[in-house]
């Protein structure tokens, strides 16, 4: 059976999503692309640079589209991946961990990369999604201006509403550039955020394993 991992109204509301205003979605890409490439061109004059350069003078318009169609990719209602649920007819029980997913994210503070992976599992209560659809929700979801927090959060979310089940579990570990390359300038150190839901939360058992399979030694209470 077919699911939207989550509906309109509550795609980007409530305390764990994305804040937007209520008019985010009345511009199309286009016109989006449009205005950002005028106010880049702005910056990068500001900044000093030649925009008569050959070089230069189409970067406004590269990064508009990049950030429109691209890396903020995932602010478009029209990108939300479908997923297509199957019955669990050969009965597996046990959990089904996805780990090492790509994360590419960019922190709302800075608009600076967030890169690592995200570990992912869940235990089915009667119904499976393709392995690649864990994949393209991870992937929606990091497409936006993001805290790491609020996009574990997200994933786990998408994925309980989409198979109907509390037993979810997301840990990504990143690496934030506005640490790495600016302020502090910390290179080596790296972030872990982790949602943990139904028995993951509630059975240390479950719980360890999972920790187990992705190769964590971190503890959750």
């Amino acid at each position: 059976m077919n699911q939207d991992i989550d509906n309109d109204d509550d795609l980007f509301t409530g305390k764990d999503h994305t804040p937007l205003r209520s008019d985010a979605f009345e511009k199309t890409p286009q016109e989006k692309i449009e205005i950002i490439q005028h106010h880049f061109h702005q910056i990068m004059e500001t900044l000093g640079m030649d925009m008569n350069d050959d070089s230069l003078k189409d970067s406004p318009k590269r990064v508009a589209k990049m950030y429109v169609n691209e890396i903020f990719g995932g602010l478009l209602p029209e990108n939300k991946p479908g997923i297509s649920t199957f019955s669990n007819k050969y009965k597996y029980r046990q959990m089904l961990v996805e780990k090492d997913i790509t994360v590419y994210s960019f922190c709302e503070h800075h608009f600076l990369p967030i890169i690592g992976k995200a570990h992912v599992a869940y235990i089915s209560n009667g119904e499976v999604i393709g392995l690649s659809k864990i994949n393209r929700i991870v992937d929606y979801y990091a497409k936006r201006p993001q805290v790491q927090e609020r996009l574990t959060m997200q994933i786990v979310d998408a994925l309980k509403q989409a198979l109907g089940t509390k037993d979810v579990a997301c840990i990504i570990d990143a690496k934030h550039l506005c640490v790495n390359c600016r302020g502090i300038k910390d290179t080596a150190s790296s972030t872990i955020t982790a949602e943990l839901s139904g028995i993951f939360r509630t059975n240390p058992i479950t719980r360890q394993e999972f920790l187990h399979y992705v190769g964590s030694h971190a503890k959750f209470d």
